[in-house]
């Protein structure tokens, strides 16, 4: 069975209270101060089944100016709206209040009920039915059902519940949600139960014992039980009134307007991208930066308006814009929003979220501007594709995409699927499903490319760049994951190659002008002929009067090329001289086992100063291992 939820909307004193106990036998107003007052104050509570057997839950608003924001809240989520008017007073300020709210939220399922039908004669009822007609031409009211009732009486009331059954066949079954989401309307204490919160189930389900989390505080709870209309069930549906016992919670950290969710579905933000419309009702043109009182769901919060494309908005038209909040609200694509002044208090326009999650725009930007604008008629496909390469190199993550897509689980699937087949998004982390526009990872391929060919620039005696270093040259948020996709795949292309530690482009060679390769010839000479007993560097530059810089980047192609080999800082030795020595040292110590130092020295030929540098390389390179004063040979090595 289809799960509905009926609201009441109107002006104070016009009898919708009293039409839901005529249907219902439930007074909605609980409170002392409501039934001393005779006046709706806060959200109230009934339900029925209709002849058809359909299960109808009802929500009750206030009806007074000053509990407009009360009014809201129990519209959020509603199915079909009750737009109740009184014979004897006609369309009043909170009837078009009420009509401008719930067109704003999107309602599409109405009609009128005309109620005190008994306190006018017919002459003057006639009249009143013509106001009616008039006032509901060019909204969504226009050509619905006007039922009359008198809830004294009981006339009108059977049609009155025929009507809400034959609506309630029209009205389509809630569509999948990839969420589920209950907006906090009510929160009390009931002894021997613990916190108890109230809300209309606007999306998904929720079970005894699943893990919940309240927005945007993000405390974690667990639901304890679970009512509908009075009766313990294990599950509630979407378009159910609905109470929830929560586990371990204290009263005092929820708040009217919290949003119940699963954990880590929905993300606090303090700016909305939205599409607005400003009523035509309102006197002023709306100016960029006014202060605003935000309303979605059941919650209330002060922010200001950015007018993204002027500086002003006249009454009755349409923009994009951005809303920057003063505390943060968890919401989705296409939540439906009503935006009132922040003094004197009243209803100026509202409209549909666009992204839940936006960076901070600019004004007057146009690529920002119609893109919000093509949103309305862009595909998932389109919209997704969008969020990911806004997002750069840092990608989306899949739980932003829901909220910034808002689809199904099934159809978001397929979607992403599309999209990836495609290549025009990338998944770079499969664990937290991690997505990068396709455009994005080929201008990071181009960046990663471009560091090193001004690398190769700088260092042209270089054969290659420190793979760390070129990791670093990139912004330092790009997670490893994706340095590693671009890293491999330029490598797999043969646009980079990678040896060791370093990478290069395939394209660089090492090529030394005429001076380097005459200094490069001096500095081989020099330690070819020199042996076991070479300069240190220092000295050398000096010898050959050349900077230490330029001579050191001939050194360190020396050492790449094999020719000359670092023992320590600033001592070089000829490879070919090192590796005769190794072998005469290997045969020593095959044939006696051990060498002492002054023996080492004497096979060297060389001072002090070379002989523990030479026989503590070797120690370096696993040839010898050092055991109290002597080296002996390490298992092995042999020549």
């Amino acid at each position: 069975m289809k799960q509905i939820i009926l609201g009441t909307a109107g002006h104070i004193d016009h009898g919708k209270t009293s039409l839901i106990k005529a249907v219902t036998g439930i007074n909605t107003d609980r409170l002392k101060e409501e039934k001393e007052r005779g006046i709706t104050i806060e959200l109230g509570f009934a339900s029925i089944d209709l002849p058809s057997g359909q299960h109808l839950s009802i929500v009750d608003v206030p009806g007074h100016e000053k509990f407009v924001k009360h009014m809201v809240a129990g519209a959020t989520g509603i199915d079909i709206v009750v737009m109740v008017i009184a014979a004897d007073e006609g369309v009043m300020p909170q009837t078009r209040e009420h009509l401008e709210i719930c067109t704003l939220l999107g309602i599409k399922h109405a009609f009128v009920v005309l109620t005190k039908i008994d306190m006018v004669d017919e002459e003057w009822l006639e009249l009143v039915l013509d106001d009616i007609n008039g006032f509901i031409q060019g909204t969504f009211l226009e050509n619905s059902y006007i039922v009359t009732v008198s809830s004294t009486t009981g006339q009108g009331i059977p049609e009155f519940i025929q009507m809400l059954d034959k609506m309630c066949a029209q009205i389509p079954s809630r569509p999948p949600s990839a969420f589920f989401r209950l907006p906090v309307d009510r929160v009390f204490t009931m002894h021997g139960f613990g916190t108890v919160i109230t809300g209309s189930l606007i999306s998904g389900n929720v079970r005894v014992g699943d893990s919940v989390m309240l927005y945007p505080s993000l405390i974690k709870s667990k639901v304890r039980g679970i009512q509908v209309h009075n009766q313990s069930v294990d599950t509630a549906e979407s378009g159910m009134r609905t109470a929830i016992n929560m586990q371990g919670l204290e009263k005092t950290v929820i708040q009217r307007g919290d949003i119940l969710a699963s954990p880590d579905s929905l993300k606090p933000s303090y700016m909305l991208d939205v599409a607005l419309h400003y009523l035509e009702s309102n006197k002023k043109p709306l100016k960029n930066r006014a202060r605003i009182r935000f309303h979605s769901g059941a919650s209330e919060i002060l922010g200001r308006l950015i007018l993204l494309e002027s500086d002003e908005l006249a009454s009755g038209e349409d923009t994009v814009a951005q809303i920057r909040l003063e505390a943060p609200i968890a919401v989705v694509k296409d939540d439906h929003f009503v935006l009132r002044s922040y003094s004197p208090v009243r209803t100026i326009g509202g409209g549909q979220i666009l992204n839940p999650i936006p960076g901070k725009h600019k004004r007057h930007r146009p690529e920002i501007i119609e893109n919000l604008k093509a949103f309305d008629h862009r595909s998932p496909e389109e919209i997704i594709a969008y969020h990911v390469n806004q997002a750069g190199f840092q990608g989306v993550s899949m739980a932003d995409i829901k909220i910034m897509a808002n689809l199904s689980d099934k159809r978001l699937q397929s979607t992403l699927q599309g999209l990836l087949s495609k290549r025009i998004i990338i998944q770079i982390d499969k664990e937290h499903k991690i997505y990068i526009h396709g455009d994005s990872l080929e201008l990071l391929k181009k960046q990663t490319s471009a560091n090193l060919t001004a690398y190769h620039k700088a260092n042209p005696l270089k054969k290659g760049m420190p793979k760390e270093e070129l990791k670093s040259k990139l912004p330092s948020y790009l997670q490893a994951k994706l340095f590693n996709l671009v890293f491999n795949q330029l490598i797999k292309s043969e646009t980079m190659m990678h040896e060791k530690d370093t990478v290069r482009m395939a394209s660089h060679k090492v090529s030394l002008g005429i001076d380097q390769t005459v200094l490069r010839k001096k500095i081989s000479e020099q330690y070819r002929s020199s042996r076991l007993t070479p300069p240190y560097f220092k000295a050398l530059c000096k010898t050959l009067d050349v900077e230490i810089s330029q001579a050191k980047d001939v050194l360190l192609l020396l050492i790449n090329d094999g020719l000359l080999v670092k023992a320590k800082e600033e001592l070089y030795f000829d490879a070919d001289a090192l590796n005769d020595l190794k072998k005469r040292l290997v045969r020593f110590l095959e044939t006696d086992g051990e060498i002492t130092t002054s023996q080492f020295k004497e096979m060297t030929g060389a001072s002090r100063k070379y002989v523990i540098p030479l026989i503590e390389y070797f120690d370096s390179q696993n040839v010898t291992l050092r055991v109290g004063d002597v080296r002996k040979l390490r298992a092995g090595h042999s020549n």
